[in-house]
């Protein structure tokens, strides 16, 4: 085997572990195409990888000779000079996990042998006449043209979320205020989708959080330090004065079926740790005033379709799985309103943002698949993820003003308007300048997620009574306006 076609293959292998980098680390686990604090470290893989789109498909088929090999001796160093930028500026917002550390030291040692490898050929590349001499080399050959597109479109999505973030960074909303007076706040789940924006109104406010989570070290590195990150409440003197606790924490919803194990994991997280929380209040020497607990709307149960009831806060649970959750979730909270803390039951909506639920209900439209759902015609009630912060910041200054110790009360948190799905996929089809015309049958669904599928293909006309009578003003009201704020 020659040198070239050896070099060759070694850059073949640099696409693959590439891709899984790229895959697995920035799209799956890391999702940064959704954190603000990522805009630079995608602009910089953007730039990158349209230069691997060229390395790729240029080594591909040619060979670069005469003044063409000096060329190409500049582009990879700038390649180079990229990819060490890339690790500054990684190492300054974000802790890597140790599978991306571990795939980028791979890719680094991969890519210099490849890069020694192509040096050999340069001394007898730079005596030839300028130019590109074709030289292909089969399987190979088409596999690296493959690859060079793929990193191709990578880089093009790289820098179209650069992009969507620096404008989102740009218009980001006023500050919140929480509070005249500067307070200690425990957020659990502080590192959720939700959680992020809370955890950051909060600091912006000049207010002290403690994070509990289950990966402390990355937690504070995502926060900047400003945050005291926690593993455990065992840790916390019981002298420690925390004034506010917001408690988001819970297992993401939507996933594998609801097993009888599936059913008691989401209790566990939601429940089990709400108790645990409960229990620290009560061994606290200072009692917090407000605990602010989540909770979904799917403690209503699902709606009739057809049923055009608007559903407020005293709307009864109904016999099944998802209200039964959210009714012992609840419950769970409410034993904390016998030590004197005002509870306040937050019942979720779908909650839109640049992450969450919503990337992956937008993926079908940005294709042009969108489409009704099942019937379409299931309600869909919704709240922008600002409007979430806002109105926690409301109840927090509410229950200030109107103080009821050792209450319990539930706040539907959802937009005045409410969408069936269909009117959703349209929506969204609009914003996004995409049809709106594939159905997708529930079924399906159905086979696959079971009583899951309830989610999805069922729904409810939630209405923000509570919030509505007390004057709060949403920023987003209307679905179609939310929605282009976060294009």
């Amino acid at each position: 085997m020659n040198t070239h076609v050896a070099a060759l293959q070694l850059m073949a292998l640099q696409g693959v572990l590439g891709a899984f980098d790229t895959l697995y680390h920035h799209e799956l686990t890391e999702t940064l195409a959704q954190r603000v604090s990522a805009r630079r470290e995608l602009a910089i893989h953007a730039l990158r990888a349209l230069i691997y789109a060229l390395l790729f498909v240029g080594l591909a088929c040619w060979e670069w000779h005469g003044a063409l090999a000096v060329v190409l001796v500049a582009v990879f160093g700038v390649e180079i000079v990229l990819t060490l930028w890339d690790f500054v500026v990684e190492d300054r917002t974000r802790l890597l996990p140790a599978t991306e550390r571990v795939t980028h030291t791979v890719l680094a040692i991969n890519g210099g042998v490849f890069l020694t490898l192509l040096a050999l050929q340069l001394p007898g590349w730079t005596m030839q006449p300028t130019g590109l001499a074709w030289h292909p080399h089969g399987w190979l050959s088409v596999f690296l043209v493959v690859c060079g597109l793929g990193v191709g479109l990578s880089g093009l999505r790289d820098a179209f979320a650069a992009l969507r973030l620096g404008r989102m960074d740009a218009q980001a909303p006023d500050a919140v205020s929480f509070d005249d007076v500067k307070r200690m706040v425990l957020v659990t789940g502080a590192t959720g989708f939700v959680g992020r924006h809370l955890v950051r109104a909060l600091l912006r406010d000049g207010h002290e959080v403690i994070a509990l989570t289950r990966q402390p070290k990355a937690a504070a590195w995502s926060f900047d330090g400003r945050v005291r990150c926690i593993d455990s409440l065992d840790v916390l003197s019981p002298a420690l004065r925390v004034d506010v606790v917001v408690n988001l924490a819970g297992a993401r919803i939507l996933g594998p079926r609801w097993s009888s194990a599936r059913k008691e994991a989401l209790r566990r997280s939601r429940v089990g740790l709400t108790r645990t929380l409960v229990a620290w209040i009560a061994r606290a020497e200072h009692k917090p005033f407000l605990l602010l607990n989540a909770s979904a709307i799917g403690y209503y149960g699902i709606q009739r379709i057809g049923d055009e009831t608007a559903l407020t806060e005293t709307a009864p649970p109904q016999p099944m799985f998802m209200s039964d959750l959210c009714r012992e979730w609840e419950q769970a909270a409410g034993e904390a309103a016998q030590h004197g803390v005002q509870v306040e039951c937050m019942r979720f909506g779908l909650v839109l943002g640049v992450g969450g639920a919503l990337p992956m209900m937008l993926l079908p439209i940005q294709l042009g698949l969108g489409g009704r759902l099942g019937s379409g015609r299931q309600w869909l009630s919704w709240i922008h993820v600002d409007d979430v912060v806002r109105a926690m910041a409301h109840r927090w200054r509410q229950a200030l003003a109107h103080p009821a110790l050792g209450t319990l009360r539930a706040t539907n948190f959802t937009a005045p308007e409410v969408v069936t799905q269909a009117g959703f996929s349209r929506a969204a089809a609009r914003v996004w300048h995409r049809p709106s015309f594939m159905p997708t049958p529930g079924w399906p669904m159905r086979l696959v997620l079971g009583e899951q599928a309830d989610l999805l293909l069922e729904g409810q006309r939630v209405a923000p009574r509570r919030l509505e009578e007390e004057g709060f003003v949403f920023r987003f009201p209307a679905l179609e306006p939310a929605l282009r704020s976060l294009k």
